[in-house]
C-alpha cells in the first residue's frame, strides 16, 4: 500500500534466506499454471504423480482416450497419491488438469504434439497440445514432481544409425533430474542402441520387478539385460532419493514389464511391427509422425491385441508409479526429520513471507493546484504492483534470495497481470480466489508528490487467515527468518507469534502503517517478535498502544529526531533483538544489542549473545535529487531487503545496512515501487566497498 507520498527511506523486515525449493516460483506466471489440489499437495509434501497427455491427443482415439485417462487418473489416487495430467491449454502449461480440460484435450483435432523443441514455439503461438515424455519431464521438473508415469518412451529408431533420428526422450533423460516409470521402450525401436544411448546421456536404467529383463512395452522379453534391477517400490524410491540427493542433472528410468495376463506374444507384436514399418516407408511417413501411424497400424494388424496391452500397460505403470511417489514421500519425509542425509538439507531453508499484494494506481498532476469540484485536472496515471508483502518477497527475489510468498488475490481481470509480473517469485502458494476482488489502491498526488487523496479495497487482506498460514506450518518451521506486515488479519499475526514463541523462530513485524502498526501489541503477542521496523510515527502509535510515555510532538531536527526514536525504541528492546527506525530523508536508525561498537544483527532469533549494552546506530541517506526521485513507495521495502540479505550473507551491520541503502535509492529513481534494477550485482559487498560513505554516528542506548 502506497503511504505518504513524500521520501521516506526505510522501513519493512522481512524473512530471509535462500534454498533450492522444489516447486519453482514461476509456476503462475505466464507459462504456467499448476491446479489448486497439486499445489496444495507439493506445499505438504504429498505423493504426486506427473502424467503426459500426448497418450491422449495422439495415442487413442476418443472417447477411449479420455475414459483411459480418467482411469489412470483414479488409479493414481486409489493409491495414495496426487495424479497432475500435464498438458498445453492456449499457450500455457497446465500442470494438473480438471475434467473440462482432458475433455478438451481428448476432443480436439487439430492440437499439437508437444516436446521441448516445440515448447517455445506452441506457448508463443497460443496453441494447446499433449505433451510428450520430454515435455512433460520438463514441466513435472519445474514443478518439484520427481515422478513421472508413461506408458513407453521413445528411443533410437530402427536405422538410426543412418537416419539419426532419436528421440528427444532420451536426451531429455540425460539433462532432467526426473524419475519416469515406463515400460522399458517400444518395441518398435532398436533397444539395444536405445540402452546404449541412455548409457552414453548418464541415465540411471534399472528393471523393476522379479527379473533383470529390459521390457519392450508390449512383451516382458526383449532380448536386452537393464543395466540395473529394483524388486520393489521401497527399493525403486531409494534409488531416486540417491540420485536427487547426489543433484545430479539426469533423470532415472524405472522399466516396468507388462503383467503377465496382458503381455501378447513377441513374435506376433515382431512380425506386426516388421509390417507396419514397411508401410510407414512406403507412405513416407517420417518425424514424430512415425510412432502414432505404426501404433495404430500394429493394432489392426494384432486385431486390437496390442492396444488391448497397451491399455493394461499404462494402468499397470500408474499403479507402480503411484506406489513409488508414495514411498518417495514417506523417505523425504523421513529425511526431514534427520534420520537420513538429504539434498535439501545441504542448503539453506527457504524464508517466509507473509502479507499483502495491491495492484496500484498513481495519478500525478501535471498542475502545483488540484481543482475540486468535478474538474478534470491534467496529470498522468499509472499502474504499478505494490503491498507491503510482495514488495519484500520482490526484493528479496532480485536479491537471490527468494522467500515462499503467502497472501491473497482475487481471480480476476488483476490476477494474471499479477502472476505475469512477478513471474520471478516464488509465487505457488498464493490463493486465488473466485469472486473476490484483488486488493487495488488509487492515489491522487500533487505535481511535488505529496498525497491528496487515497482509496483502497483491502478486504481480500482478511483471506489471509490462520488456517491459511497454518498449512505452511513445515515452512515456518524451517525458515530461518518469518516476516509479516500488518495487512495481515490480527489472529493470523498472533498465530505466527504462538509458533515462534513455541518453536523459537525468528519473526520479523512490518508495521505498514500507522493504524496497523499496533496489532501484536494489543496482546503479549509482540515478545514473541525478534525485529520490528517502523517509522516513527509507527513507533509512536506502538507506544502509545503499550501506555508508555509520548513526547509531545514529532521533532524535524535530526538530533532531536534520533533522540526521540531511541527513547521510543528502548522498551521494545526488552525483548526484541533488534529496532530499525526509518527516518526518512535522514536515513535510518537501528536500535539493538552492542557488539564491536556497532548493532548486532543476527539471524538467529533467540542466539544467547555476549552483548549487554544497548547501543544506536544512524546511517545517512545516500544523496538523490529531487528532480532523480520517481517513486517514494518501495524504498523502505528495498531498504530492509537489502539489509536483510546482508544480513544472511553474514556481513558487518555497516556492510547491511549500506546494501540497504543502494536498493532504496535504485527504487526511489525507478517508476516500479521495486526497481527492476535490483540485483545480486547491483547490490554487492563489491558495490559497496566501491563507493564512499558518510560517517555513522553511534550512541549508547543504557
Amino acid at each position: 500500500m502506497i503511504r505518504k507520498m513524500t521520501y521516506r527511506l526505510g522501513r519493512h523486515m522481512s524473512a530471509v534466506a535462500s534454498r533450492t525449493i522444489q516447486v519453482r516460483r514461476f509456476l503462475h506466471g505466464a507459462y504456467f499454471r499448476i491446479q489448486p489440489s497439486v499445489q496444495e499437495a507439493l506445499m505438504e509434501g504429498r505423493p504426486v504423480v506427473a502424467l503426459e497427455s500426448t497418450i491422449i491427443t495422439h495415442g487413442m482415439a476418443y472417447p477411449q482416450n479420455l475414459s483411459m485417462a480418467r482411469e489412470v487418473e483414479e488409479i493414481v489416487t486409489t493409491n495414495g497419491a496426487v495424479p497432475a495430467t500435464v498438458g498445453i491449454l492456449r499457450g500455457r502449461i497446465h500442470i494438473g488438469l480438471t475434467d473440462e480440460e482432458l475433455q478438451f484435450l481428448a476432443g480436439s483435432k487439430n492440437v499439437v504434439k508437444v516436446s521441448r523443441r516445440d515448447l517455445p514455439y506452441v506457448l508463443s503461438q497460443g496453441l494447446s497440445g499433449g505433451t510428450t515424455v520430454s515435455g512433460t519431464m520438463i514441466a513435472a521438473h519445474k514443478a518439484g514432481i520427481p515422478v513421472f508415469v508413461t506408458g513407453g518412451i521413445g528411443g533410437v529408431h530402427r536405422g538410426g544409425e543412418n537416419t539419426l533420428d532419436v528421440s528427444a526422450d532420451l536426451t531429455e533423460l540425460g539433462r532432467t533430474p526426473v524419475a519416469v516409470v515406463s515400460a522399458g521402450v517400444k518395441s518398435i525401436l532398436d533397444i539395444g542402441k536405445t540402452l546404449e544411448y541412455l548409457e552414453t546421456q548418464g541415465v540411471c536404467v534399472a528393471a523393476f520387478g522379479e527379473s533383470r529383463e529390459f521390457p519392450a512395452f508390449f512383451s516382458r522379453q526383449s532380448g536386452f539385460q537393464a543395466p540395473y534391477h529394483v524388486h520393489n517400490e521401497q527399493e525403486a524410491a531409494e534409488l531416486i532419493a540417491s540420485s536427487l540427493g547426489l543433484g545430479l542433472s539426469s533423470g532415472v528410468l524405472i522399466a516396468v514389464p507388462c503383467p503377465h495376463e496382458q503381455a501378447a506374444s513377441g513374435q506376433v507384436i515382431e512380425e506386426a511391427i516388421q509390417q507396419a514399418l514397411s508401410e510407414a516407408r512406403s507412405k513416407g511417413i517420417t518425424g514424430k509422425e512415425v510412432t502414432p501411424f505404426l501404433l495404430q497400424k500394429i493394432n489392426e494388424l494384432t486385431n486390437g491385441k496390442s492396444l488391448d496391452s497397451n491399455i493394461a500397460v499404462i494402468q499397470n505403470n500408474t499403479r507402480v508409479g503411484s506406489c513409488i511417489a508414495v514411498a518417495l514421500s514417506k523417505l523425504r519425509k523421513a529425511t526431514r526429520k534427520g534420520r537420513l542425509p538429504q539434498r535439501e538439507d545441504m542448503t539453506p531453508p527457504q524464508p517466509v513471507v507473509i502479507g499483502g499484494i495491491n495492484v496500484d494506481f498513481i495519478a500525478k498532476a501535471q498542475n502545483s493546484v488540484i481543482l475540486g469540484g468535478g474538474e478534470t485536472n491534467a496529470g498522468r496515471v499509472r499502474r504499478s504492483f505494490g503491498g507491503v508483502g510482495r514488495n519484500l518477497a520482490d526484493c528479496l527475489s532480485r536479491l537471490g534470495l527468494t522467500p515462499l510468498f503467502l497472501s491473497a488475490m482475487g481471480k480476476d481481470e488483476h490476477s494474471e497481470s499479477i502472476l505475469h509480473y512477478c513471474h520471478h517469485m516464488d509465487m505457488r502458494a498464493v490463493l486465488q480466489l473466485e469472486g473476490k476482488r484483488t486488493a487495488t489502491y488509487c492515489a491522487v498526488i500533487t505535481s511535488a508528490g505529496e498525497l491528496s487523496v487515497g482509496l483502497g479495497d483491502m478486504d481480500i487482506h482478511q483471506e489471509i487467515t490462520e488456517q491459511y498460514v497454518s498449512k505452511f506450518k513445515e515452512n515456518l518451521f524451517q525458515a530461518p527468518l518469518v516476516c509479516i506486515d500488518g495487512n495481515v488479519p490480527l489472529s493470523t499475526i498472533q498465530y505466527v507469534c504462538q509458533l515462534a514463541r513455541e518453536h523459537q523462530l525468528a519473526v520479523c513485524y512490518e508495521p505498514t502503517d500507522e493504524n496497523k502498526a499496533s496489532k501484536p501489541f494489543l496482546s503479549d503477542s509482540w515478545k514473541a517478535l525478534t525485529y520490528i521496523s517502523p517509522n516513527l510515527q509507527e513507533l509512536r502509535a506502538i507506544n502509545r498502544t503499550l501506555g508508555n510515555p509520548l513526547p509531545a510532538e514529532l521533532p524535524s531536527r535530526l538530533e532531536d529526531v534520533v533522540k526521540t526514536a531511541m527513547t521510543l525504541a528502548r522498551p521494545l528492546l526488552t525483548q526484541l533483538r533488534c529496532v530499525v527506525v526509518t527516518l526518512g530523508t535522514h536515513g535510518v536508525l537501528l536500535c539493538g544489542k552492542s557488539m564491536g561498537g556497532s548493532v548486532l544483527l543476527c539471524p538467529g532469533a533467540h542466539e544467547q549473545s555476549t552483548a549487554t549494552s544497548l547501543c544506536a546506530a544512524h546511517y545517512p541517506t545516500i544523496h538523490i535529487s529531487r528532480e532523480e526521485i520517481v517513486n517514494v513507495s518501495g524504498a523502505g521495502d528495498s531498504l530492509m531487503a537489502g539489509i536483510i540479505a546482508g544480513m544472511l550473507a553474514n556481513h558487518d551491520t555497516d556492510t547491511c545496512v549500506r546494501m540497504g541503502l543502494l536498493a532504496a535509492s535504485l527504487s526511489l529513481c525507478s517508476y516500479e515501487p521495486i526497481s527492476p534494477e535490483i540485483s545480486t550485482h547491483s547490490v554487492s559487498l563489491e558495490q559497496v566497498k566501491g563507493r564512499s560513505w558518510p560517517e555513522v554516528k553511534i550512541w549508547e542506548m543504557d
